[in-house]
């Protein structure tokens, strides 16, 4: 790399993304230290090492990244918003579906970051992230496929020959007497499908540990969003005689030790719900059946509700993170004499 292209300064998208990058980034590498610590199977703990130790690198090279550009480095999450030694709250096929869940996240995330990066040494920087992702999905599926947990998306079979729409009714879905799901409509709700899932165990979970009446009260009405998404993709799934993935809420435990801070809880929470309404605006985009649009919008909207209110409450707790904020120009300009 030519140093000299190096020196160049990072626009506010490049170090947007590394901020974001840094504080989900210590967020998730948070929970991943407390899972690490109480699981058995050695084949799952050993992904959960070489994730931990992939992160301590990445966030070394963001530290200097911000650092060399005058600003400070976010707090982020750290070992105080963790609990050591609490009560195990999820069973070791939990944890593996979750780093599994988590690395999907990071792949598109680090997508996202290269994507407005126009610095070589940061490009280069999300290349290897990229590829550190690509590994920890390959381990991590190849890990479920070995222990019969992965569920694979329904399967298709072959038409003879290529098709073009003929009718209107193609958008049809409503009244029952529409076409079928399309392959590429699947791709989206099998994945919100998976996400919500997750969304919903992790609320159960940690709604059972939260210190605070308020989080708790929130965490329950995640947990019921959560649960009425999934209940509404799965009937359109099961219309079509469609599999949908199983729940996990059964891999949590009953245990009320809570291993995380109230803060790093509901921010997870608040993450989970923030990015899903990327997803299911992809999924709006690629629908072509009107129950599916209906579907997604009254699913986005009920999100933005959501993380209205989790937002109030993070800033009432004290809890929100500012990002760098674009100049203030009218507050410059000001005479201060």
């Amino acid at each position: 790399m030519d140093k000299d292209k190096n020196k160049i300064k990072l626009t506010s998208s490049e170090i947007g993304s590394l901020w974001m990058e840094y504080v989900n980034g210590t967020m998730t590498d948070q929970v991943n230290r407390y899972m690490f610590s109480i699981i058995e199977d050695e084949s799952i703990k050993e992904i959960f090492d070489d994730a931990i130790k992939t992160f301590e690198k990445q966030k070394n090279e963001i530290i200097t990244f911000i650092e060399n550009e005058g600003f400070p480095v976010p707090i982020g999450f750290t070992e105080s918003d963790l609990n050591i030694g609490a009560e195990r709250l999820f069973t070791d096929i939990f944890c593996l579906q979750y780093l599994h869940i988590m690395t999907l996240h990071g792949l598109l995330g680090h997508t996202s970051s290269l994507s407005v990066s126009v610095r070589e040494d940061l490009r280069y920087f999300y290349d290897s992230c990229d590829n550190d992702g690509k590994r920890m999905y390959h381990q991590t599926v190849e890990l479920m496929l070995e222990k019969g947990i992965f569920q694979r998306d329904p399967l298709f079979y072959p038409s003879k020959n290529p098709e073009y729409v003929s009718s209107q009714d193609f958008t049809d879905g409503i009244l029952g007497k529409g076409r079928r799901i399309a392959a590429p409509e699947i791709i989206s709700l099998s994945f919100n499908l998976k996400k919500s899932i997750m969304a919903k165990a992790l609320s159960i979970g940690f709604s059972q540990v939260t210190q605070s009446k308020e989080v708790r009260k929130f965490l329950a009405d995640t947990e019921k969003t959560s649960d009425t998404q999934i209940q509404a993709l799965s009937k359109i799934m099961h219309k079509d005689n469609l599999p949908i993935p199983r729940s996990i809420e059964t891999e949590v435990t009953v245990s009320t030790d809570s291993p995380f801070s109230d803060k790093l809880m509901l921010y997870h929470i608040g993450f989970l719900f923030q990015t899903a309404q990327a997803y299911q605006g992809v999924g709006l985009a690629t629908a072509m059946r009107t129950d599916l649009v209906t579907t997604y919008e009254s699913i986005i909207l009920k999100n933005l509700m959501v993380t209205k209110k989790w937002f109030n409450l993070m800033v009432e707790n004290k809890w929100l993170e500012q990002p760098p904020l674009a100049p203030n120009r009218k507050e410059i300009s000001q005479d201060k004499s």
